[in-house]
């Protein structure tokens, strides 16, 4: 694989995720000289003996505090000289008093992605970074050295300060590191990398350490798990949507044309996709027969009997139909499993709406994030070539590294994922659930002998997934702590924001998980029920079909002959009718699911499989399958 290039303008969210994952970077060579002339500046401007923050001064609230020549301490009694100058020291103690960070270690791409922004934007040539540091920095990254990042510790201004100091502790040779899948004393991982820690100049360790890089990082590597997920949230509505033989018109282009929210008119092509080819949406809802439970003489051959399911409609007869004979002319007088209504309810009716403005949101996120992963994120700001009667005007105090452009991107995202998890929640629930699921068995298991739950439980799980991602979607950004004496008054918690984010974004994988399993058990269902009813009509007669529709008058009622002569048009109708199948792509992800998941013909242990459905959605197999077939 072919080095990343980095130069602070070019680097790509696909290409930071690439360096996540193990690719290698390089320095773009043309921009080097802009690098080091911003250095020189800075050590031009200290032998001027000139006050700039952060290089001759203190930190934060220590910033009106200007280095002295020398050590004070130096002239304490037993006092041993520290063999490193003021501005050393000052750069050292930035990095190794601020590696505070306590909790779980972040997973290595995190760090990674952290390591390769903090590269690019100090390539920039506004930081002051001398070149050697920036490519010991490098020779880290690309030697596979991990530092050890605990994840929490940034209030998101002045950026990350405290994640950012762990990893630059590890090229001083200090903290903790892995390296080659062991986790070690960083100096250690230094020397077996051959490599050799950094003494800081002026103003190194500030640029190391201050900016956005954790926030960033993670915001990346979420919103890249998310824009998967949105697709699969709509690969799980369409399968839902064929196993309910929903009603497409809600989807049209021209209806999405009048109000053309652009992740709105998406998701409706999406679904027009997933959804070409199939003859269970938009079926006549006549035609859809209601599940009845599986009884010794429910079939007449041998192959039918086992179906393990039985069917049937209800007739309605000649007496109700007054004020309504219209339309049983239009429509044949049977209830099955579809009520005659023009439409679905909002789960399945709304999922453009609702999963496009989720996608929007995600839309917006990328925007802050893309123009983020090529700015700036230090401070103070060197111009060296500014034409400038004192040095304030060329050194340049600003607030690039305050997070709040991130940190608002990601609570949108974040009050967006557990939306798209409770709709795909109330999908499945509308699947179990004999009075919203049309027909299918309750819970979606024969259950003859009243001893059998199905997929009564999945939904339990589902419902508590989305309850915790609401309680977690309260945006971290509106709560500013003040730090550093006040002098950090206003902070912007981005780095709790995306963090959370990426952590959400894995548990409505599972939701949507759990929606797709469930929906793979409606749809055979549905499917089978169909088909079995197709299948009767063709080999049997009107009276043979009769069998399966209640309420019909007995043989010698004056109202018989008329029975006979509408289930004979039932009958006709489904006998012409072609196999009903879902959409092509759909049918490719139930294919998908039924080769590592089987049919639940009875109740068994569930945990198994339920732990496969998550893993093909967040190894992207599922979601693989219905795209390779929408491109077929």
């Amino acid at each position: 694989m072919n080095k990343i290039q980095l130069d602070g303008r070019s680097l790509t969210r696909a290409q930071l995720v690439a360096v996540a994952y193990g690719a290698q970077v390089e320095l773009a060579a043309a921009q080097l000289p802009a690098v080091q002339r911003a250095a020189d500046f800075l050590a031009e401007q200290v032998s001027r003996e000139e006050p700039i923050y952060g290089v001759s001064t203190g930190f934060g609230s220590n910033a009106d505090r200007l280095l002295g020549a020398h050590h004070l301490r130096d002239q304490l009694p037993g006092a041993q000289p520290s063999g490193e100058t003021l501005h050393e020291e000052l750069q050292r103690n930035l990095i190794v008093t601020h590696a505070v960070c306590v909790g779980e270690a972040f997973a290595p791409e995190i760090v990674r992605a952290m390591l390769c922004i903090r590269i690019n934007t100090l390539m920039r040539g506004h930081s002051g970074i001398r070149v050697q540091t920036l490519q010991a920095l490098t020779a880290m990254l690309n030697a596979g050295i991990v530092p050890v990042v605990p994840q929490l510790g940034s209030v998101g201004a002045s950026g990350d300060l405290a994640p950012l100091s762990h990893l630059a502790i590890v090229l001083l040779g200090g903290g903790e590191a892995f390296y080659e899948g062991e986790r070690m004393p960083g100096a250690q991982a230094l020397q077996r990398a051959g490599l050799q820690p950094v003494t800081l100049s002026y103003k190194e360790g500030l640029a190391l350490n201050n900016g956005t890089a954790q926030m960033l990082a993670c915001g990346v590597l979420a919103l890249e798990k998310l824009e998967d997920l949105a697709d699969t949230a709509d690969l799980a509505a369409a399968m839902t949507i064929d196993a309910f033989a929903g009603r497409l018109g809600a989807f049209a282009e021209e209806v999405h044309a009048l109000r053309p929210h652009p992740g709105q008119v998406e998701v409706a092509a999406h679904l027009r996709r997933l959804l070409e080819g199939s003859t269970l949406s938009d079926i006549p809802y006549h035609l859809v027969p209601r599940f009845r439970a599986w009884q010794p003489r429910s079939w007449d051959t041998p192959e039918s009997q086992a179906l393990r399911f039985d069917i049937g409609w209800d007739w309605v007869p000649f007496g109700q139909r007054h004020g309504r004979e219209k339309f049983y002319l239009r429509f044949r007088p049977f209830r099955g499993g579809k009520k005659h209504q023009p439409q679905d309810s909002y789960s399945l009716r709304c999922i453009p709406q609702v999963h496009g403005a989720v996608r929007d949101a995600l839309a917006q996120a990328a925007r802050v994030l893309e123009v983020e992963l090529n700015s700036l994120t230090d401070n103070p700001i060197v111009f060296p070539d500014a034409q400038a009667e004192h040095v304030e005007q060329q050194v340049i105090s600003a607030g690039h590294f305050h997070g709040m452009p991130l940190a608002l991107a990601m609570s949108y995202v974040k009050a967006a994922i557990p939306v798209l998890a409770s709709i795909s929640e109330r999908r499945l629930n509308k699947l179990v659930d004999p009075a919203t699921n049309d027909g299918l068995p309750a819970f979606l298991i024969g259950n003859e002998d009243s001893t059998e739950s199905g997929h009564m439980i999945v939904q339990y799980t589902a419902a508590a997934i989305v309850n915790d991602l609401a309680s977690r979607a309260h945006p971290a950004s509106v709560y500013s702590i003040p730090t550093s004496a006040n002098a950090e008054d206003h902070v912007s918690m981005g780095a709790n924001e995306a963090r959370h984010v990426l952590a959400m974004a894995d548990d409505l994988g599972k939701v949507l998980a759990l929606e797709l399993y469930t929906a793979a058990q409606a749809l055979d269902l549905r499917r089978d029920m169909i088909n079995a009813a197709r299948d009767l009509a063709d080999r049997a007669d009107a009276q043979g079909l009769a069998g399966k529709v209640a309420g019909g008058p007995v043989a010698g009622d004056g109202d018989h002959a008329g029975f006979l002569a509408e289930v004979e048009g039932l009958r006709a109708e489904l006998a012409a009718a072609e196999e009903f199948r879902p959409g092509r792509a759909v049918a490719a992800a139930h294919a998908a699911i039924r080769e590592r998941i089987a049919f639940l013909p009875r109740d068994r242990a569930l945990d198994g499989e339920v732990a496969t459905a998550l893993r093909m959605v967040a190894d992207g197999s599922v979601l693989a399958a219905a795209r390779a077939a929408v491109r077929a």
